[in-house]
């Protein structure tokens, strides 16, 4: 259990971008980014980057990113293994989240099987629970629709939707917005992890409430 509230914790937020399966070949990962937010709000320059080696693999005609461009560079890249004393001080022992964690999730599970990673929040989740209306819960899409990209860009200038710090930037600015929407400010981190449509909604609503009150 984990009753720290969200605003006060130290989160990673992590990106990986892959190759996709290319049977018999499974999906790989070719890059990392990583941001780190702090009192509820992303650090701007505290960041970690890299490609990742995936060798002469073939890539899924349908992976995003700029892996065509930045083959040679791939091929040459540090492996995950080697990255992990990079790496470790960013993954252990602090709640980790992405938007759509199962592939990250996943990814840091088989790289590293004997470390206990998380708790794991899940930007995809929460957004789907906060606005349940919009057509698309994409990162790229939830971006544009709450005109969060400019603030994106801004952080890592020149980079776009599917680099893997452009999305970790990105998913570490939709949960700092979240975080500040009425009767989220007291979430913990339990919330955030367990959240699911009703229960989270009560719980908010009964913040929100009980806020209310206290103001009167």
């Amino acid at each position: 259990m984990n009753a720290m509230l969200a605003r006060e914790a130290r989160i990673t937020i992590i990106d990986f971008e892959t190759t996709g399966v290319v049977r018999p070949l499974p999906s790989e990962p070719w890059q990392i980014g990583m941001v780190l937010m702090e009192n509820g709000k992303v650090i701007p320059n505290c960041f970690f980057t890299s490609l990742v080696r995936v060798g002469t693999r073939p890539f899924n005609p349908h992976a995003p990113g700029k892996h065509n461009e930045l083959r040679a560079e791939i091929e040459q890249a540090p492996s995950l293994a080697a990255l992990w004393p990079a790496l470790r001080a960013w993954l252990i022992e602090r709640p980790l989240a992405a938007h759509n964690i199962g592939t990250e999730k996943k990814i840091v599970r088989q790289w590293a099987p004997f470390h206990r990673f998380g708790p794991w929040i899940d930007t995809l989740k929460l957004v789907r629970q906060a606005y349940p209306q919009f057509a698309s819960h994409a990162l790229e899409d939830i971006l544009a629709e709450l005109k969060l990209l400019t603030q994106v860009e801004a952080m890592c200038p020149g980079l776009e939707a599917h680099d893997a710090l452009f999305d970790a930037f990105g998913s570490g600015v939709l949960l700092e917005y979240l975080l500040q929407l009425p009767g989220w400010g007291d979430v913990t981190i339990d919330d955030l992890v367990q959240a699911h449509p009703a229960k989270f909604h009560q719980g908010v609503a009964e913040r929100r409430r009980n806020a209310e009150r206290r103001a009167l």
